[in-house]
């Protein structure tokens, strides 16, 4: 992308975090200071009383704006994905609680981060979507995750035990509470803390990361981004659900499956001068570096 480009910038904050506020408004002021446009969504506009043009979804605010700036935690950063429906606009996250892995910087170095990105001191990072399609109890079954599919029992903790196939092979049959089957975006989520590996977000696979698998040979199983996983249910009775990045999409019966690939559409993130993901990485988890 050509910094000239960068002419028109979206704001969008999430009214759950009323620290935001004071970071959208900063923001509208520095680049309103350089000539460029501000714009933002409905209920950023009231939240904040920014006086600028605004748009009732996202998806029209993405589509009018040449760069996004998302103020809040990962949480926000993915419902705003879901909501451009993968449009080509970038996505910088402005960190206004505790520090996460989608959102690049603090509302405290915006000045400067901003002061980079005019100057084109930036990359921009495509992140795959997942694509999960088949039918559960009847209903049918389609959407994107950016970070994640999930399977797992319901309310009730119970085993349940699922057959999985990569591209027509069998793999294996889980028994425990579920499975995750994560992007290297979402590597970093639902699946680190089942255990799962860390992945380089440039990386072209996708992890398999079962739920407290009720056998100790299960590990998380790492595969190419262009294969394509069926995941069917065997068990009778139980209650199990499926999810996108933790929004429940359906229920499954015995003998349900769905298929998960990638998606032919992907989120742009940007990342403003040296930001690091591996820094993030060294800073969320407390890691040291080695003093050999």
């Amino acid at each position: 992308m050509k910094t000239k480009k960068l002419q028109t910038i979206g704001l969008i904050a999430n009214p759950d975090k009323p620290a935001g506020r004071a970071g959208v408004l900063a923001a509208a002021s520095l680049i309103a200071s350089t000539g460029r446009a501000v714009a933002a969504d409905e209920q950023t506009a009231r939240m904040t009383g920014l006086r600028c043009p605004t748009f009732p979804a996202t998806a029209d605010l993405a589509r009018q704006t040449d760069l996004l700036l998302v103020f809040g935690g990962d949480g926000t950063i993915l419902r705003a994905v879901h909501e451009i429906h993968g449009s080509d606009t970038p996505i910088l996250g402005i960190n206004v609680g505790r520090l996460g892995f989608l959102t690049a910087v603090s509302a405290g170095d915006l000045e400067d981060v901003l002061q980079k990105i005019w100057r084109g001191d930036f990359a921009i990072e495509s992140r795959p979507l997942i694509a999960v399609s088949g039918e559960g109890q009847g209903k049918a079954v389609r959407t994107t995750a950016f970070n994640d599919i999930v399977v797992s029992h319901g309310a009730v903790s119970r085993i349940i035990e699922l057959d999985v196939h990569i591209d027509g092979q069998p793999l294996t049959r889980y028994r425990g509470d579920g499975l995750i089957v994560s992007s290297p975006t979402g590597s970093t989520a639902y699946s680190l803390s089942a255990g799962g590996p860390i992945i380089s977000p440039d990386a072209r696979v996708f992890a398999i990361t079962p739920i407290c698998a009720h056998a100790v040979s299960n590990r998380s199983v790492i595969i190419s981004s262009n294969a394509t996983v069926s995941v069917k249910l065997l068990s009778r009775g139980m209650e199990t659900m499926v999810a996108a990045d933790g929004q429940i999409l359906a229920s499954l019966r015995e003998g349900d499956v769905i298929t998960i690939r990638r998606s032919r559409r992907c989120a742009r993130l940007l990342r403003p001068g040296n930001a690091s993901f591996f820094a993030a990485v060294r800073q969320k988890l407390h890691w040291r570096g080695s003093s050999v």
